[in-house]
């Protein structure tokens, strides 16, 4: 009797287990380490009602004006234009058929209107002449000017030129990401995506001087402030003669510290075309846990 009303209790009082959430697939390729470890519990089948595509949740607002204005770019820069030309020809008009003299006078307070009105007309005319002048520039992306190369050091473990790989794929398929180049205690752990053509050898890249480029300022800056650095123009800064592994078209970089002893250099084929997102999501892919980066060499496999 006592065990029964024991079970009981425990049954009545005990906490509901609760279920994971299905999630929506992400278009980022899984990590092969991640994809090795323990399968989730099975779901429950989902209502009829999510099962037939019906969506019931919030659904997302959207500006009917700025959409608008997005669209007709060209007509809302020349409206001030028409505005002030059909201000200076309604005062003209005016001043002709209403039978008011065309000289102004000043004693008259209709002079006076059409004066500010022709004030109004000429700002008009003028915010239209700068707006028209000042345009965005549309950034394209440029065909990197080098060789396909993927060169993997023999030292890393099999599990790390898999996650190596990932990183690549990652990047490449969610960013403007056309290059990268991971190096770590004093050794080029990986090569990968386009690169400079040698000089001395047709159809070669450019290997990476390790040595070099630790001695460079740029990576001196980036391992002594352990922040990422974001060169969004890289013809403009210094840094582009120390890297020549890149292609010479390479238009951004993104500089990312692997602990106290190694660094990762993205390149991009398009002049700002690394987000604030993308920033983050490359520093939290490579710079999330630089202790394990000395595993990559001497790993088993």
């Amino acid at each position: 009797m006592e065990v029964g009303g024991l079970l009981l209790f425990r049954t009545l009082y005990s906490p509901p287990i609760r279920l994971p959430l299905r999630r929506h697939s992400s278009p980022v390729p899984f990590s092969p380490l991640l994809r090795a470890s323990s399968s989730p519990l099975p779901l429950p089948s989902p209502p009829s009602a999510y099962s037939q595509g019906a969506y019931r949740g919030p659904k997302p607002q959207r500006d009917l004006v700025s959409d608008w204005v997005s669209n007709n770019d060209g007509f809302v820069r020349s409206l001030p234009i028409f505005v002030g030309g059909l201000a200076l020809l309604a005062v003209l008009l005016n001043r002709t058929f209403s039978g008011i003299s065309p000289v102004a006078d000043a004693s008259s307070s209709q002079s006076r209107a059409d004066i500010l009105t022709l004030a109004l007309a000429v700002t008009n005319l003028l915010s239209g002449l700068v707006w028209l002048s000042i345009r965005p520039k549309y950034i394209s992306p440029v065909v990197p000017q080098g060789v396909e190369c993927k060169r993997i050091n023999s030292k890393v473990a099999n599990y790390a030129v898999l996650e190596l790989l990932w990183v690549w794929e990652s990047l490449s398929a969610t960013t403007c990401c056309r290059s990268l180049v991971v190096v770590h205690g004093g050794y080029c752990l990986l090569q990968i995506g386009i690169a400079a053509e040698s000089l001395t050898e047709v159809g070669e890249p450019v290997a990476v001087d390790v040595h070099k480029l630790i001695q460079s300022p740029v990576y001196r800056s980036v391992i002594e402030s352990r922040k990422q650095s974001y060169l969004a123009n890289l013809s403009l800064y210094p840094a582009r003669s120390e890297l020549p592994f890149l292609p010479i078209n390479t238009q951004a970089v993104i500089l990312q510290p692997l602990g106290n002893s190694g660094i990762a250099i993205i390149g991009g084929d398009t002049i700002r075309g690394f987000t604030n997102l993308d920033q983050s999501n490359s520093a939290s892919i490579l710079g999330s846990n630089p202790r394990n980066l000395g595993d990559w060499r001497f790993g088993s496999s």
